[in-house]
């Protein structure tokens, strides 16, 4: 996980989340770089919006990374959810953002597996 969290925090680049609910309808969202977390997971804080529903129909996700930069570099990395956590005091340690917490728009701090990770280009 420590290559990760290195290769997040040296890279900028454009995140897009891919989802789907129970009959498989696809969903695309634009999301900022995960968070690294100890436990070996990734993290990514989400409003209640189409993305997050469809995590409680299916927990399974692909993030594509295209690193900022000449030439297309970046991940893609196949997801499993596995926790999450709302509204949490970590949620906010994690945001970047200044703000409290907004009953309006409340926010999931969302937990997920690496099942596979490939380059941007190719396949191992």
């Amino acid at each position: 996980m420590e290559d990760m969290k290195i290769y997040f925090g040296q890279n900028e680049g454009v995140g897009v989340l891919s989802t789907s609910n129970q009959s498989g309808e696809v969903n695309g969202a634009i999301f900022s770089r995960p968070h690294c977390m100890e436990d070996g997971t990734i993290a990514f804080i989400m409003p209640e919006r189409l993305s997050y529903a469809n995590l409680s129909d299916n927990p399974h996700a692909h993030y594509l990374f295209l690193q900022e930069g000449p030439g297309y570099k970046g991940k893609r990395l196949s997801l499993t959810k596995v926790a999450e956590e709302k509204d949490t005091e970590r949620l906010f340690e994690l945001r970047k953002r200044e703000g409290g917490k907004d009953p309006e728009n409340p926010r999931h701090l969302v937990f997920f597996r690496i099942e596979k990770e490939l380059p941007l280009l190719g396949v191992k």
